[in-house]
């Protein structure tokens, strides 16, 4: 029963992972559609984040009243509605009232899960956990691309997604027994080694913070989320307009860090076998230095471009392991309410720092990128050395 729950919550990160990246896909047919400029998808991406922002710190009371399995059903169930409303709209502002529900159904989702994986599962698990967002990123727009290859239209490919969320809905549905019953056996072992810290408190966002550690795996989580989006969102600018890369083959292999970042979870659920959670983090971020270092270096445009793939190899291990230390660091009965805020810091980096690049490349130059990342990769570095000295 284990490993057949352990396989719906994989599927509910494919799911997660599926309408990810369709808006990106999408836009540059949807904007001409709606008569809108093309920056305004930034509009949809922000009010998605701010609803993710919002669920992901009431993850901790909703966790607590309902449980991970209804959480987890409840919030795919709203992506789904937010998608089919996505398919049916015919103006811009209708696109970004159906970006409410699909922001709040998001953020709930990821901090639960990420926090029951990180609670009953081990190392291994989240990275492969992980590993299967990348799954659905990826073919979200490849969904996208054969229904706008087949001249169905950017609708039909959010619909498709749409009925795929709907089935998952129901596999997670009948899967709500498996889930109690996992959640029942960690209470009896919790009330077995310590009854007194089996409450149901719901910690607020002040409490949270006034933990020890609390803030600096806030900011580790601001700062890796940052990193990753600034990457991802500038990659092809970079090569194209300072490595002087054609612009089409420069957005082809940008989608090697997205490559790197998949492939790398995948390889490194094995790796979570020999080393620890705060030893890969530590591999993550020596590999992303070495990937900055050669898109700094001058020469050959095949050395920038492995630069984002060891970039996403790096990236691959640090978000799903600082995810599985966090009961280790601050206990059982903390974790779900510290996850909750971690995910609402890292999406306040990704709504941040990748636009605040932007200004500098147009201020400045888009040369800047690897420094921009390595000053976020030392703020990064610094915050999770504080929190392993915090917490030993």
């Amino acid at each position: 029963m284990t490993q057949l729950l352990l396989a719906i919550i994989y599927l509910a990160f494919i799911s997660l992972g599926l309408p990810d990246s369709l808006l990106g896909s999408a836009w540059p047919t949807m904007y001409q559609q709606f008569g809108v400029p093309i920056s305004y998808a930034g509009i949809i991406s922000m009010i998605i984040s701010a609803g993710t922002i919002v669920s992901s710190l009431q993850s901790d009371r909703l966790t607590k009243k309902l449980g991970t399995g209804k959480v987890t059903a409840i919030s795919v169930a709203a992506t789904a509605v937010a998608l089919f409303g996505f398919s049916f709209s015919h103006s811009f502002w209708a696109l970004c009232l159906w970006a409410i529900p699909y922001g709040l159904g998001a953020g709930s989702v990821d901090a639960s899960l990420n926090n029951y994986v990180a609670l009953h599962y081990e190392s291994r698990h989240m990275s492969w956990l992980h590993c299967m967002w990348g799954v659905g990123a990826t073919a979200g727009p490849y969904i996208m691309g054969i229904a706008l290859s087949m001249g169905q239209g950017w609708n039909m490919g959010y619909r498709y997604i749409g009925i795929i969320q709907v089935i998952l809905t129901s596999v997670l549905i009948f899967s709500l027994p498996l889930w109690k019953e996992r959640t029942e056996e960690t209470e009896v072992e919790e009330l077995q080694t310590d009854p007194a810290e089996n409450g149901k408190k719901v910690l607020s966002v002040r409490e949270i913070l006034k933990i020890s550690g609390a803030r600096e795996v806030m900011l580790c989580f601001f700062c890796y989320c940052a990193l990753e989006q600034t990457t991802g969102l500038w990659a092809s600018s970079y090569l194209s307009l300072h490595k002087g890369i054609p612009a089409e083959t420069a957005a082809a292999f940008a989608s090697l860090f997205f490559i790197g970042i998949t492939v790398g979870r995948a390889i490194s659920g094995f790796v979570t076998m020999k080393l620890n959670d705060i030893q890969m983090i530590r591999l993550g971020q020596g590999i992303i230095v070495a990937g900055i270092a050669a898109m700094i270096l001058p020469g050959s445009n095949i050395l920038a471009m492995a630069g984002l793939v060891l970039i996403g190899l790096g990236c691959a291990p640090i978000y799903p392991c600082v995810i599985h230390s966090t009961p280790a660091h601050f206990g059982a009965d903390k974790s779900q309410a510290i996850i909750g805020v971690q995910m609402a810091f890292a999406y306040i980096g990704t709504m941040l720092m990748p636009p605040l690049f932007g200004i500098i490349a147009r201020g400045i130059s888009v040369a800047l990128l690897p420094f921009y990342l390595f000053a976020i990769l030392i703020v990064m570095i610094i915050m999770h050395e504080l929190l392993t000295k915090k917490t030993a």
